[in-house]
């Protein structure tokens, strides 16, 4: 069965994310140039995927403004998603920003930039130059490279290309990518990240607290879609998301469940969202949300404070 099930999960978030976008939960002019099929999903996924757009931009915004402009973002798993172009029409400012997604995702993304001009002309100024191959593109502080995160010095040569500076505040995202990585190469990964880099901060969304019925009951979903779940182990509860990063050379972690997200963000824009359907069983929501959390992981003191609170 191989990686295919696993960047099939890529085209179902999109899919998501485009269906809650079309609803109004957020805004993103661009995810209608990378998704365009779409099927209802039902209202707890909806509010789910807000939840996790919401709960890891509150950090990307708290590490900007600590990082300055001299910030890089390398995004891992990064699929099709739009973050570069938002944060471009913000007038955010930044250094580099890299995605990074297997060569068969990067291929597609590739594609669907050059021949979308609204994308294109967003990743380079007038006098730039877009150097284009079948799954990279490099363009101004924008990169888009194809390669397996598990190998790690193909990883640097990559990062090297897309003119990585290891020094820089860098921060790492990973939305659902290491719970289908063997925990071996997520602590090699790691390990690396803590040795390479001088300072950043790693966000990473992921499954938690799955040895319970709910959480069989997830698994067994997604292991009938093929999806081989290597690093599943490390998702028993949030103190062992916190300690992957403390056993690999990491500062200091903190973790929230998806409920401690939900209930951080203001009252005004939950209560504009949640007019927006009806939701029959708020229990069932509140299962989702005890079962993902954000962990983060810091390599220098400056962004040790950062909580979830939407201050």
């Amino acid at each position: 069965m191989g990686d295919e099930p696993v960047m099939a999960t890529n085209d179902d978030a999109s899919e998501c994310k485009r269906g809650a976008v079309q609803l109004g939960y957020w805004t993103d002019d661009y995810i209608s140039y990378f998704v365009r099929h779409v099927e209802r999903r039902a209202p707890e996924i909806n509010r789910g995927y807000y939840a996790r757009v919401k709960g890891i931009e509150n950090f990307i915004q708290k590490f900007i403004s600590k990082a300055g402009s001299t910030a890089q973002i390398l995004n891992f798993g990064s699929g099709f998603d739009t973050l570069y172009w938002k944060l471009k029409d913000e007038g955010v400012q930044i250094a580099n920003y890299v995605e990074i997604d297997f060569p068969t995702v990067t291929a597609k993304k590739c594609y669907t930039i050059k021949r979308n001009k609204p994308l294109l002309q967003r990743i380079h100024d007038q006098d730039g130059e877009v150097k284009l191959s079948s799954t990279d593109l490099h363009a101004g502080n924008y990169h888009c490279i194809g390669v397996d995160i598990r190998n790690i010095s193909q990883l640097e040569i990559k990062l090297r290309q897309a003119e990585v500076n290891f020094d820089r505040p860098t921060l790492f995202i990973a939305e659902c990518v290491l719970v289908y990585i063997e925990n071996e190469c997520v602590n090699r990964l790691l390990t690396w990240i803590s040795s390479k880099f001088k300072a950043g901060l790693f966000v990473n969304y992921e499954m938690c607290n799955m040895n319970d019925t709910f959480g069989e009951v997830m698994l067994g979903n997604l292991r009938v879609r093929g999806c081989n779940l290597a690093g599943i182990a490390h998702c028993k509860n949030l103190e062992m998301q916190k300690a992957r990063f403390m056993n690999n050379g990491w500062l200091g972690s903190k973790a929230w469940d998806m409920v401690e997200i939900y209930y951080a963000i203001s009252q005004s824009e939950r209560h504009r969202i949640e007019k927006i359907e009806f939701l029959d069983e708020q229990e069932l929501l509140i299962q989702l949300f005890q079962h993902y959390c954000i962990c983060i992981g810091w390599l220098s003191q400056e962004f040790s404070e950062l909580t979830c609170t939407d201050e």
